[in-house]
């Protein structure tokens, strides 16, 4: 069942001549519901919000914030759960933010905080969070291509896009920066979350290189693991840059031909193809049209080049690998980016990024709160002081909270995994402002009022972004399937 603004529309058993009219047939990758997508300005037949936003920045903070220390605090509760960090006044009359969140605490009247997100799966369920999948098997969310994945949101959108007709105009639809998921950590496998899922491997993000250098030491430490090393979270030289392999760094002599010859994206696309056979020939095709539209394009040459802005826009964002990389995102949605997703990613060693089992206070106070502060408060005025917050969705998004009570017996003090409440915040795109969706009880444990699934935040995506969530796609065994199941679209949430 699928509930938008709690309407009910039933798939396979009493679906409507409207839903069979978007279901497509099956091509070699298992794809449907293709043709009949209806463009992202036509608002008929939907409620209020509809397809406002023309872009969205998804900002991912892999291991998960604690809602406590950002955007639930909880100043009257025992110390044991409130911990060393207080909370702030915020420029929203009763709404109080984490005291390390200075900079946030004046835009906060440009987002909308909702505090009452919840769900039943406390891992690291990056595919569960960012796909409509309604359960995702821990084995899965460390296979990438297990065949149980449903799409990234970032690869629906562009599918859907495509299917409305038109090629992107020389920036993909789907990127994510700074790097792969997952690939700058050692020791363990790669996890899922941003893949193309039944869609195939055509509608994977395309992934960004980070080129440049940490300036901050750090050291950590996973059980008998130790990593040593500059850490690009707490700052980059302003070097620093973001690039796609060879295609975004071409010089005038560089032609298709050899690029065809050298260790380039389509080199690495031959090898997919002899790899996989025939049945990833759609995929590889696709592959070789985005690189050489790419090759040609020099909207995102200049988007990747961080030069042409001014020194007080990059202060502005803060000098580390998450701000230059959101700055960049602003770059290639004015340029014509439709979904560009900024993971604050692993980095050394697993179990790091957001993931404050121990050494919990300390990381927050010296990184993640002063990173996360200086580039979402950036983000927010530079959109709205160029005109465009009221047209680019910005979403901060993780998988789960953390735990309210502290584990004081480790270093630093800790929070482990907690799904049960936590916050999302959102902004721009149709979003309302200075709005507080959902409340926690005394200790930001359990949802008291309004609570919200994870689901519901995608489909409150994609409706604000001309998608319509209950809109069906067709899985590898052909079946219908809706894009968000039993998913409401947020209108609380939409101003």
């Amino acid at each position: 069942m699928i509930r938008i603004l709690g309407n009910r529309k039933r798939l396979c058993d009493g679906i409507t001549r409207r839903d069979l009219l978007h279901v497509g047939s099956l091509g070699v990758l298992g794809l449907g519901a293709g043709a009949a997508f209806a463009p992202a300005g036509r608002a008929e037949g939907h409620p209020s919000g509809f397809g406002r936003a023309k872009s969205c920045i998804l900002l991912f903070l892999y291991g998960s914030p604690s809602q406590i220390e950002t955007f639930d605090p909880k100043p009257d509760a025992p110390v044991g759960v409130r911990g060393e960090l207080g909370c702030i006044a915020s420029s929203v009359p009763g709404l109080n933010v984490g005291e390390g969140l200075p900079r946030l605490a004046t835009v906060m009247d440009k987002m909308t905080v909702i505090r009452s997100v919840s769900h039943p799966y406390p891992v690291h369920g990056v595919a569960y969070a960012t796909t409509g999948n309604p359960v995702v098997p821990l084995s899965a969310e460390l296979n990438p291509r297990d065949p149980v994945h449903w799409p990234f949101i970032g690869s629906v959108v562009d599918y859907v896009d495509g299917r409305r007709g038109g090629e992107p105009a020389g920036v993909p639809r789907n990127m994510v920066l700074p790097w792969a998921f997952s690939s700058h950590r050692v020791g363990e496998v790669p996890r899922a979350g941003p893949y193309g899922g039944f869609l195939g491997q055509a509608y994977d993000p395309v992934s960004t290189e980070f080129v440049g250098e940490g300036t901050r030491k750090a050291t950590k430490t996973l059980l008998q693991q130790t990593w040593n090393g500059l850490e690009p979270y707490r700052g980059i030289t302003p070097a620093s840059r973001f690039r796609l392999g060879e295609v975004s760094d071409l010089g005038p002599g560089l032609t298709l031909d050899r690029l065809d010859r050298r260790r380039s994206l389509l080199h690495q696309i031959e090898s997919l193809r002899k790899a996989d056979g025939d049945a990833r020939t759609a995929s590889v095709d696709r592959h070789r049209e985005t690189a050489h539209r790419l090759l040609a394009s020099d909207r995102l040459r200049q988007a990747f080049d961080l030069d042409r802005e001014p020194a007080e826009t990059r202060d502005l964002y803060g000098m580390s690998l998450f701000g230059q990389a959101a700055l960049t995102a602003r770059r290639l949605v004015e340029a014509g980016g439709r979904f560009v997703t900024v993971f604050w990613d692993e980095f050394g060693l697993a179990g790091t990024g957001w993931d404050t089992h121990w050494d919990h206070f300390p990381r927050m106070k010296d990184e993640l709160l002063p990173g996360l502060d200086r580039t979402l408060s950036g983000l927010v005025m530079d959109l709205d002081r160029r005109g465009l917050l009221d047209e680019t969705l910005v979403v901060v998004l993780s998988e789960h909270g953390r735990t309210p009570r502290i584990q004081s017996n480790v270093p630093g003090g800790g929070r482990d995994h907690w799904s049960r409440c936590y916050s999302v915040v959102m902004a721009g795109g149709g979003i309302a402002r200075g709005r507080v969706i959902g409340r926690s009880d005394a200790i930001a444990s359990d949802p008291v009022e309004r609570k919200v699934s994870p689901k519901d935040i995608l489909a409150t995506i994609y409706h604000l972004l001309g998608i319509d969530p209950a809109s069906p796609l067709t899985d590898r065994q052909g079946r219908p399937l809706a894009i968000v199941p039993d998913a409401e679209v947020l209108m609380d949430a939409i101003g």
